[in-house]
């Protein structure tokens, strides 16, 4: 739950620091004072979009930071998991926002992603405003509540697996059967394209070699002219004198003074290095002379060959040998496909058929289980909403198996179950769906309801009502208050935002936003309200903006105060 708040710029709030406190709170103002600011800020906690105009008129940043008590709601395995700290007490969620647009996000002074914020936001507090109130009409948040109170999460868990286990194989015998039948449209040129590929008997390495073999060979002759001209001048000079011999005959010279000039040795020894590198290359280009011969019959082979590469790379638009080998491949697992298709089709058909039974299994169970919570939820809901001035309602959570066009079970992505909650608030009028026929004020008591059956099956720290007294008033208001104040006994925070009396007085603390005109800007704050400040903000609740003697009276009444 939360234990502090912080906001400094953000909307008017120039700074906000205010502790919370656990069980029922409400929190009072008037309207446009800057309760839905401080929403908003809490919406940023919870990962919702960043606007750079709630960015306070002046400032360079925004900061809403937020301390929860999470010690016994179970959140070691999310901090081990997402390798955050953690001390098993306390969880700091802090959201930063810039003038330039940027937004950065942390969970214990780590920096996180939004994603990451959004999963811990959902586990930690549940905002529920008026705008919500259209989930009702939402087949998926009505299974969801069923889901909760039916404790379904590990079936849900396991379904989930199948399902998407299931769809993948259809996908797979779709697919199977389409390139089949477009494969088989295509069986003739295919083979063609095979066995001219298959028939060039294919090297991957091959083409740079035949390439730079026919660059030898087409210019053989003047290769070999080059390669004898260089191996005259080194080591077979003929009528004049060789390189090697040349440098032998230095060396010879040199040596002759080495005993009368000392410094000779080392020019020897250099010049001695030459001559060994020298002979070596002499002695190479002597043979490449010799491998090097002019053979028209190769020379026709190769090109003859790389003609064929060159060829089946134009048909196929591709540049190497490695893509025609792919080709290649491809052609054969097409045919495969054509050749055995029937036998693997029917295979992915067996599978896709186990599979449908191992998800229709768990679907049944999902399903019992539904039935069974849907009778629990129609008498707790009876039970709830009759004392909130609906003698005669009547709810029902109503299933229904989905089902294909030859009525066989149809697997959806949460079961085989349709849900419909049906409503009615008067004697012998017909059960219909709860957002059609439910006036505002009953919406909002019915949703309430829900908050309080299931709150009770998940361990949800922090709930916060937005005027989620819409379209009520009076007694009504007050019952609906001591259910909000229940579910705050049942160690959690519990915080309504009113605009009754009969709701901020049954608050175990009382919180008053309010605004005030400086010189420059109209700025928003929040304060904890004392008894005596609790009986005025009531009693002006009661009667308006001038106070008076009965107001004060029955705003001590309405807090039990004496």
């Amino acid at each position: 739950m939360i234990k502090n708040l912080h906001i400094e710029n953000y909307a008017l709030i120039e700074h906000l620091d205010i502790d919370l406190h656990s069980g029922f709170s409400v929190i009072t103002g008037e309207t446009g004072a800057g309760k839905s600011i401080i929403l908003g800020a809490i919406g940023l906690l919870l990962g919702q979009r960043a606007d750079i105009k709630s960015i306070k008129t002046g400032a360079s940043k925004c900061i809403v930071e937020a301390t929860f008590d999470v010690k016994e709601y179970g959140f070691d395995s999310f901090f081990e998991e997402n390798d955050l700290d953690f001390d098993g007490s306390e969880c700091i969620i802090r959201r930063e926002l810039t003038s330039s647009g940027k937004s950065r996000a942390f969970i214990n002074d780590v920096p996180v992603q939004l994603t990451l914020l959004k999963e811990i936001g959902e586990q930690l507090i549940d905002v529920h405003s008026q705008h919500k109130n259209l989930l009702l009409g939402k087949e998926d948040f009505q299974l969801s509540v069923i889901d909760i109170v039916a404790q379904n999460a590990d079936l849900i868990s396991d379904y989930k697996k199948l399902y998407k286990e299931y769809n993948v194989l259809c996908k797979k015998l779709d697919d199977a059967i389409s390139n089949t039948n477009k494969n088989r449209e295509e069986e003739d040129y295919m083979r063609f394209q095979l066995t001219q590929l298959a028939d060039a008997n294919l090297n991957a390495d091959e083409q740079a070699e035949l390439e730079e073999e026919s660059e030898t060979l087409s210019h053989a002759e003047d290769i070999k002219q080059a390669l004898y001209q260089a191996n005259g001048l080194l080591a077979d000079g003929g009528e004049g004198a060789d390189a090697l011999m040349l440098i032998k005959q230095s060396m010879s010279a040199l040596n002759g003074i080495s005993n009368v000039f000392s410094q000779t040795e080392e020019l020897v020894n250099r010049i001695d290095s030459c001559y060994i590198e020298l002979k070596d290359i002499a002695e190479e280009i002597s043979s490449k002379c010799d491998s090097i011969e002019y053979n028209p019959a190769r020379l026709e082979w190769v090109n003859d060959r790389l003609n064929t590469i060159y060829t089946l790379q134009k048909k196929h638009g591709v540049d190497s040998i490695e893509e025609l080998l792919k080709i290649q491949a491809d052609l054969e697992e097409k045919l495969s496909l054509i050749d055995n298709g029937d036998e693997f089709i029917e295979e992915l058909k067996r599978k896709c058929t186990d599979k449908f039974k191992e998800a229709l299994d768990i679907a049944k169970k999902l399903s019992a289980k539904r039935q069974k919570a849907s009778k629990e939820i129609e008498t707790r809901m009876t039970e709830l909403l009759i004392p909130l001035g609906m003698p005669n309602v009547q709810f029902k959570a109503e299933l229904t198996e989905t089902s294909d066009k030859d009525g066989k079970p149809r697997l959806t992505s949460t079961g085989i179950d349709e849900v419909a909650f049906l409503f009615s608030a008067n004697k012998n009028s017909a059960l219909q769906q709860v957002s059609q026929v439910a006036s505002g004020g009953e919406i909002a008591r019915v949703m309430l309801s829900l908050k309080a059956l299931i709150a009770g099956a998940i361990k949800l720290p922090t709930i916060i009502f937005d005027e989620i007294d819409t379209g009520v008033s009076g007694s009504i208001a007050e019952k609906m208050a001591k259910i909000m104040r229940e579910m705050g006994d049942q160690n959690r925070q519990v915080i309504s935002i009113t605009h009754l009396p009969q709701i901020a007085a049954l608050g175990s603390s009382h919180y008053k936003v309010y605004k005030e005109d400086k010189e420059d800007a109209t700025v928003s704050h929040i304060i904890e309200l004392t008894m005596e400040q609790r009986i005025e903000e009531l009693a002006h609740m009661l009667s308006g903006e001038v106070l008076t003697d009965a107001a004060l009276e029955n705003a001590r009444t309405l807090l039990g105060a004496k």
